[in-house]
């Protein structure tokens, strides 16, 4: 195959997140978070599933570095579980929640590969979300503390930091729609939860510093929203400000759309200074474009969901569009080097686009070994292919993206959608825990290598 061509120092890798692949979740001291209490809850998780053993990466992970070393990526992007260092979330960390990460990057390092962590995946400790969760400022600033904790303790071996992972969909499907944990549906009065995420996100980034931390940045979600039908003009900006700038803006601009300040916690602007902090990378997450439409009478919203036809889906209901990959970072570099160019020209140095990483990109599909006991999965082949000449497309315009991550190294558990939908590079059988490089692995191993 001809393979789409990057530069020297392009950092490959792949994403995996704690709850998703972990296990264990009652082991050595770890708490309760919201997903062990929402999977708890009936009804909640397809076919009753949980995360209890999922890919049982906590009694497997040597077996799962050994995957990566023999993948050749640079880096592995993971998430530590908040619940295994702090089971109540605040006080002082759990001994062997530290010990299990300490084995864990130690022998990410030992293989040659940088660790990337994720500091918080969702997963909540149980006992904030009793105190009021992400709608409780406390919670940033446990969240700080929580930093601090980590950042002090494997500052030495980090490569690069995560913050938070996509806190729009904590905000918006954790507590405003309530397809996640917490399961709350409280729609625009859920943005204070997104107020109170981008403030952690800002006073994390000062604790790990002060740690002495180096390369940190976020990863957020991010979709091109393209209309449908007539009339969708401000539904469509409503819902790029919702989905993309009210998680972007404070962060690169210090600044939110004006749509959101009504329904953000007195006193926002005074937060937005701390938000606001210089970054050494801006992860995007792409998965898919959203439409959108105007809104019917009498809605809630000042905007209606859309799906986007024409388009080959995913087993998880996502249309694939390689070229909204491209669309995305152009004009993420069109919206914030202007504002950088901008404050440049002030004397300032702190806003606008830092050089981008795609912190994860994938699909799932149904895949299971053949008769010959290995799994043929030139779909993702293909979207991988696809997604990556977006990515080159969006370099040649002149976008700084310096790395790309697959999600995910592992089939896992994918949320709601319990275990049918498969991300991974590599099968889990999670009868027997069996690992199975699929084709798309032996693929990536060859980009990856220049092979």
């Amino acid at each position: 195959m001809d393979y789409p061509t990057f530069p020297s120092e392009f950092l490959w890798g792949v994403s995996t997140s704690a709850f998703q692949i972990e296990g264990a979740t009652a082991e050595a001291g770890r708490g309760p978070s919201i997903w062990d209490t929402f999977t708890a809850t009936d009804g909640k998780i397809a076919r009753g599933e949980d995360a209890k053993v999922a890919a049982d990466h906590y009694h497997r992970y040597s077996e799962d570095i050994a995957l990566m070393a023999e993948l050749g990526v640079g880096a592995y992007r993971m998430s530590i579980a908040w619940p295994r260092i702090q089971p109540t979330g605040t006080g002082r960390p759990h001994a062997e929640g530290l010990a299990f990460y300490d084995k864990l990057i130690d022998e990410v390092c030992a293989a040659g590969i940088d660790p990337v962590v994720t500091i918080y995946h969702w997963d909540t400790p149980q006992v904030l979300e009793d105190a009021g969760g992400w709608l409780n400022r406390d919670t940033a600033d446990h969240f700080a503390e929580y930093a601090t904790v980590l950042g002090e303790h494997f500052a030495d071996r980090v490569k690069m930091w995560i913050p938070l992972n996509e806190p729009m969909v904590m905000s918006i499907y954790g507590y405003g729609i309530g397809e996640y944990a917490p399961g709350r549906v409280l729609l625009l009065d859920a943005l204070p939860t997104a107020h109170h995420q981008n403030l952690a996100h800002g006073l994390a980034v000062q604790a790990l510093r002060a740690a002495g931390a180096t390369g940190i940045g976020t990863a957020n979600n991010h979709s091109p929203i393209w209309s449908v039908g007539e009339g969708a003009e401000e539904a469509t900006n409503w819902l790029d400000a919702l989905l993309n700038r009210t998680f972007a803006d404070p962060v690169l601009l210090g600044s939110y759309p004006e749509q959101i300040h009504p329904h953000l916690p007195d006193g926002f602007a005074n937060d937005l200074p701390v938000i606001h902090q210089p970054l050494d990378f801006y992860g995007v997450n792409y998965y898919e474009p959203q439409g959108v439409a105007a809104p019917g009478e009498g809605s809630p919203l000042p905007f209606e969901l859309c799906p986007i036809e024409g388009y080959p889906m995913t087993t998880n209901g996502s249309p694939i569009v390689p070229d909204g990959l491209r669309e995305l970072l152009v004009s993420f570099q069109d919206r914030y080097r202007t504002v950088s160019d901008s404050a440049s020209a002030e004397g300032s140095t702190s806003a606008g686009l830092p050089p981008v990483y795609v912190t994860e990109n994938g699909c799932s599909f149904a895949d299971e070994p053949g008769e010959d006991g290995q799994v043929h999965d030139l779909e993702r082949i293909d979207f991988l292919d696809g997604h990556l000449r977006a990515v080159r497309e969006a370099m040649d315009a002149g976008v700084d993206v310096r790395g790309y991550f697959v999600w995910s190294l592992l089939d896992n558990f994918e949320w709601a959608k319990g275990y049918a939908p498969r991300f991974g590079l590599v099968h889990v059988d999670y009868e027997t825990q069996r690992r199975t490089p699929k084709d798309s692995f032996a693929w990536y191993r060859k980009l990856v290598n220049d092979e």
